[in-house]
């Protein structure tokens, strides 16, 4: 995903003390955070797509949930997804966007922890604070996202994986932009 170098300024926008000392929390093995968290929780993987930056652009979404065992394998059968066309957009509004969409999604299904898995280094230096949200179109998205996040009792992490980690994700997002041009829903959501 190309970034903007503007977007990779080291920034003051950091969170409160207790969100971020949450979202740097260590995960010692599958299953351990849900359990501490006492409550359901998610490992979320989301992606964001733009053909043409901006383009015709869409997200994909992939909740997998703390209990199986498999929750943190890249092609772990999703417990819920989503994959929806966004219209004409940059790649990291899509992506960004899909992390709100994500966060709603988890804390609809009963979420009280999730573990976010991204291949956007730039959302995960953002949401943990290391990074200044400059973009105005950002803003906005990053501030819904850490909204939901904070609604979160048993916390959230946020790490940067290798993009190959998140093929799920990344094929609803593209299902998604070939879905509408075929004429098919600009949403399909999956519980």
């Amino acid at each position: 995903m190309p970034v903007p170098d503007e977007d990779l300024t080291l920034g003051l926008d950091v969170p409160a003390p207790a969100e971020r000392s949450r979202a740097e929390a260590p995960t010692d093995r599958p299953g351990a955070s849900a359990a501490r968290a006492g409550g359901r929780g998610f490992v979320v993987r989301t992606d964001g797509a733009a053909r043409g930056n901006p383009g015709p652009a869409s997200l994909g979404v992939v909740l997998i949930s703390l209990d199986r065992a498999d929750a943190r394998n890249p092609r772990a059968a999703p417990d819920a997804s989503i994959s929806e066309y966004l219209g004409i957009r940059t790649n990291n509004v899509a992506e960004y966007t899909g992390v709100v969409r994500a966060v709603e999604l988890a804390l609809e299904l009963g979420a009280q922890r999730l573990e976010l898995l991204l291949d956007s280094r730039l959302i995960v230096e953002q949401l943990q604070g290391r990074w200044r949200v400059k973009d105005a179109k950002l803003r906005p998205l990053w501030a819904t996202a850490l909204q939901g996040l904070r609604r979160l009792s048993g916390g959230w992490t946020a790490a940067h994986v290798p993009r190959a980690q998140n093929s799920l994700a990344d094929a609803l997002a593209n299902e998604a932009i070939d879905r509408v041009a075929a004429g098919g829903p600009a949403v399909v959501v999956r519980r």
